[in-house]
């Protein structure tokens, strides 16, 4: 297992100890630089990263909360696989709001919202041609963002975040080891051109059948990679 050392003076100027804690090491769970089932050890972060104790502990307990870490009496910490159930009611509930949103957002958005979601889409074929698929999961995230921002939907945006923490990372799963990249920013493309034209049931459709995505590829990388998932 890899980590990235950042200075403690880097630290404290972007936040706590935890919160620099929690953020690293959730993101390398998140992409998989840290895979599940990983074995992990407050002391061994803790000396990676130049910090204290206490806040990875505490970093780990809001891990742990998240359901990104499980803690197994007489045998230590590990990260969670990743729970298909889980992602299944994170993609539910996500999929019924978001087409809420997609049909708010065919009234609500402006020009300046519209210019902002076609220049995320440029990013993101930009980002393909790069292969860089944790930039294209970014530029995947913001593209959504804008529509609920666009709409005056930031906090229902934030509870939708917390909610499909196990859908995004199958998201990520899927983008590190299925390279067929370009049906992500196709789909993306479609729902920006039924919001454009102000399609309420084109925008609903689409938006359904892009979070379907990763359902239809589940079971798939579940048998290929059966480890990295719950039984």
């Amino acid at each position: 297992m890899e980590m990235i050392i950042i200075s403690p003076k880097i630290t404290r100027e972007h936040g706590s100890s935890r919160d620099f804690a929690y953020n690293m090491v959730k993101k390398q769970i998140m992409n998989g630089e840290i895979v599940p089932g990983t074995r992990m050890s407050e002391k061994e972060i803790s000396e990676k990263l130049d910090l204290s104790r206490t806040p990875v502990r505490e970093a780990f307990l809001k891990l742990n909360q998240e359901g990104l870490l499980g803690v197994t009496p007489q045998v230590g910490t590990n990260v969670t696989r990743i729970d298909l159930a889980l992602v299944e009611e994170g993609r539910f509930v996500r999929e019924h709001i978001e087409k809420a949103i997609v049909t708010l957002a065919c009234e609500k958005l402006t020009k300046d919202d519209l210019f902002q979601l076609e220049t995320n889409l440029t990013l993101q074929e930009f980002s393909i041609k790069k292969s860089s698929f944790k930039r294209l999961y970014e530029l995947d995230d913001e593209f959504h963002h804008i529509i609920y921002k666009g709409c005056n939907k930031e906090r229902t945006w934030e509870m939708v975040k917390r909610m499909n923490i196990q859908f995004d990372r199958l998201r990520l799963f899927r983008l590190a080891v299925n390279h067929d990249w370009e049906i992500v920013v196709s789909q993306h493309r479609e729902i920006f051109d039924a919001i454009e034209k102000r399609d309420v049931v084109l925008a609903a459709k689409k938006t359904q059948e892009h979070l379907r995505l990763v359902d239809i590829e589940k079971d798939k990388l579940k048998e290929e990679y059966p480890t990295y998932f719950t039984l």
